[in-house]
């Protein structure tokens, strides 16, 4: 069996120099060509291949770094935690596989101003055409939640298909036909479109009871006054985020307006305060941490070499509070 002097031998450097680089000593002053050369004479020899895989997969991970473009601005990043949660994940994976995490841009700076390192995150809604000619390399690129579909990268994305199926399945099986939806109004969201497509294959699409804004609290609220000051007031209500809905509550308090009674609310993304609310929200649970993570994973699969583009579809589960009215499983 190899030794490490051995290696050493072989290498042409001292023992102590292979014992720290293939330790993953990064504090070590040593060229990549001799890291290079430490880790082809230890894979030559048959050095624990096992362990020195490892060693190598994280020597050359740690010396990558990752920029991070998101669409919200810090404001609407307060106001609906979604978009934080996605650069959460981000972050944590990058930790974990010793990914440095650069720089970080919204969407409403100049974007000359980014630096994007080896590979690129870019969350959001982003329209595709600035995104070109930002990066050197189209396949260190991640889009995130981004609504156009573009096989040509790799890809993160909510099952939102998968989430107004289970929420206006949940709606419709309690009675429910006349059905608003509030929600952000960003070009191409995804929600509106697949809930427009459900209701319409139910025969209940009604445009009236379909209102578009922001994602605050404050236009959840507005855009359910309006519905509650419209000719046709709906039984139930579909709110693109937890945000809105809580909005939406309130509106519908100050109104007068019973839920679950006289009105139903669904949210999307069940963040923490939506079992606070009264009464506790029913939502879809989305998972945007995990979304971050993937899309740091994609990055580091084609750092090791993979060439095909992978887009990742992360799914959603239908969480059963009070204002529907049924009974949580």
């Amino acid at each position: 069996m190899a030794t490490i002097k051995d290696i050493a031998r072989e290498a042409g450097v001292s023992a102590a120099t292979v014992s720290r680089v293939l330790n993953n000593d990064l504090t070590l002053a040593v060229s990549e060509d001799t890291r290079t050369r430490i880790f082809a004479v230890a894979e030559q020899l048959d050095y624990k291949p096992a362990r020195l895989k490892q060693l190598k997969r994280d020597t050359e991970l740690g010396g990558k770094t990752v920029s991070l473009l998101l669409w919200c601005s810090p404001e609407e990043e307060r106001d609906d935690p979604y978009y934080g949660s996605i650069r959460r994940g981000v972050e944590l994976r990058c930790e974990e596989l010793g990914i440095r995490l650069g720089q970080t841009l919204r969407g409403r700076a100049p974007q000359h101003l980014l630096r994007p390192g080896d590979g690129l995150i870019v969350v959001g809604g982003f329209d595709l055409k600035d995104i070109e000619g930002l990066h050197t390399d189209p396949d260190t690129i991640v889009l995130v939640d981004q609504y156009q579909e573009r096989s040509d990268y790799d890809s993160v994305r909510t099952h939102f298909r998968q989430a107004m199926d289970q929420a206006l399945g949940h709606l419709f099986a309690l009675g429910h036909r006349d059905i608003a939806f509030i929600g952000g109004g960003d070009s191409g969201e995804r929600r509106v479109h697949h809930f427009e497509r459900i209701m319409q294959q139910q025969g209940c699409f009604d445009p009236s009871l379909v209102r578009t804004g922001s994602w605050s609290s404050a236009d959840g609220y507005r855009m359910m006054d309006e519905l509650l000051a419209g000719t046709k007031r709906p039984t139930a209500c579909f709110a693109a985020s937890d945000p809105l809905a809580v909005g939406a509550l309130r509106a519908l308090h100050e109104h007068g307006v019973l839920v679950p009674q006289e009105m139903a609310i669904v949210g999307f993304d069940d963040i923490e305060m939506a079992a606070y609310v009264q009464p506790p929200l029913t939502t879809i649970r989305a998972y945007p941490e995990q979304m971050g993570k993937a899309a740091v994973q994609l990055l580091a699969e084609r750092f090791e070499g993979r060439e095909a583009p992978s887009h990742t579809i992360i799914g959603t589960k239908l969480i059963v509070r009070g204002t529907c009215g049924a009974v949580a499983d």
